[in-house]
């Protein structure tokens, strides 16, 4: 009997434990397991850490190594010679021949190899910008585009407020039913937008998320984000600032590495020495003797002349480049600017007067209507005239971050891009 019971006490306990495995296996994964929110200067060290910067910086590190490799001499040879067959009549030499580098040619390389790091370095800050004003667009497009879809779904309401009113206005027999049909029409239209307005917000998270390398669908912004926009610097400061503007930067490394190349192929016109230190042993005289020798080549039909003036030319060519960059990035920044105030006027104007005089207009013609004081193409076009002055303060809110994001590329310096 004790047996027994034991048994189906063990039963009941291995059930028990079993039951609660499969219980915890088919639990949904709890709220802390999802990504934590992120503000801006998260988005923008998350992409910092991208395969995009991290395959520059590999870049960076091998022409790092380059210049450990430029700084190197020439290896010797080591050569055995050995003349004749027979024994007592051969002659056997073993010599080391060392290459001497002369003409500069070991500073010109290790000139070279420094031009290229600092471009490659100058290849990264450049990137570094891009991206950054990459994710600063794109969170204040997510923030926008929630918003825009706090906006959609407000004027869903209204409209479904308005559909409301207008049945209530055809059952006392006071309006017709085409009314009623108008603001039916109006009321889908509104979820319509709602919809867009809601794939337009998935698209922005999904642009934000490939740059910070989160999924789009688990992209959640930190509470408190803001999308008030900064005031700009005066133009003249930000024109100051263009000296040491990244591009720039790349443009004069690009310079300064096609100079340094010209000087490798100057210095390869000087013909290099050889040296040569050996022994030679001579069978038919039982004895050693030093070798000696020096050989240089005779530059007759290749003075690399061609080589030269190719890279003469790259350099005229970097130096131009360098030039049309200053101006198009100084055209590009007061091109900027001007979108910049320009979509800021336009979000402070819609803001401050616009839209809520549209709100209100909508409150008075929709109370009007339930009164018979308007009619129902009167509460459509307040509300109407309000969704359009929000849409065009989201999108110039927008536009504004994008110029905003611009101008700073353009005009932060190596020390902005350590966020």
């Amino acid at each position: 009997m004790n047996t027994t019971t034991r048994r189906l006490g063990a039963v009941a306990l291995v059930s028990a434990l079993g039951f609660g495995c499969a219980a915890a296996a088919a639990a949904p994964a709890t709220p802390t397991d999802a990504a934590p929110p992120i503000d801006l200067p998260a988005a923008i060290r998350l992409a910092f850490g991208q395969p995009r910067l991290r395959a520059a910086q590999h870049e960076v590190a091998a022409s790092l190594a380059g210049i450990e490799q430029a700084g190197r001499y020439p290896n010797p040879t080591l050569e055995y010679l050995r003349e004749g067959e027979q024994a007592g009549t051969r002659t056997t030499t073993i010599q080391l021949n060392q290459p001497i580098e002369l003409g500069g040619k070991r500073q010109a390389r290790i000139a070279l190899a420094q031009g290229e790091a600092a471009l490659a370095r100058s290849e990264l800050q450049v990137l570094r910008q891009e991206v950054r004003a990459e994710v600063v667009a794109a969170f204040h497009g997510v923030l926008v585009a929630q918003e825009r879809q706090a906006l959609a779904a407000l004027l869903a309401e209204l409209a479904g407020r308005s559909v409301d009113v207008a049945a209530r206005q055809v059952a006392a027999g006071k309006v017709s039913p085409v009314d009623a049909t108008r603001a039916r029409l109006a009321a889908s239209e509104a979820r319509t937008e709602l919809n867009t307005a809601t794939a337009e917000l998935a698209l922005a998270r999904t642009r934000l998320g490939a740059l910070v390398g989160r999924p789009g669908e688990s992209l959640r912004l930190a509470a408190g984000q803001d999308t008030a926009l900064p005031s700009l610097a005066p133009l003249p400061l930000l024109r100051a600032r263009l000296a040491d503007a990244a591009p720039l930067h790349r443009a004069r490394s690009a310079v300064a590495a096609h100079s340094a190349q010209a000087e490798v192929e100057r210095a390869a016109r000087v013909p290099d020495l050889t040296l040569t230190v050996g022994s030679q042993r001579a069978d038919e005289v039982g004895r050693r003797q030093a070798v000696l020798g020096l050989s240089v080549p005779l530059p007759l039909f290749d003075r690399n002349s061609g080589r030269l003036g190719a890279a003469l030319r790259r350099a005229d060519k970097a130096r131009e480049e360098l030039a049309a960059a200053g101006a198009a990035l100084a055209a590009d920044l007061e091109a900027a600017a001007t979108r910049f105030e320009a979509a800021k006027a336009e979000a402070t104007l819609l803001r401050d007067e616009v839209i809520p005089d549209a709100r209100s207009n909508h409150a008075l013609t929709l109370k009007g209507f339930e009164h018979g004081k308007f009619a129902i193409l009167d509460v459509l076009e307040a509300q109407r005239t309000l969704a359009q002055a929000q849409a065009r303060q989201w999108n110039a809110l927008a536009r504004a971050w994008q110029a905003h994001a611009d101008i700073e590329r353009m005009t932060s310096g190596g020390a902005a891009q350590q966020d």
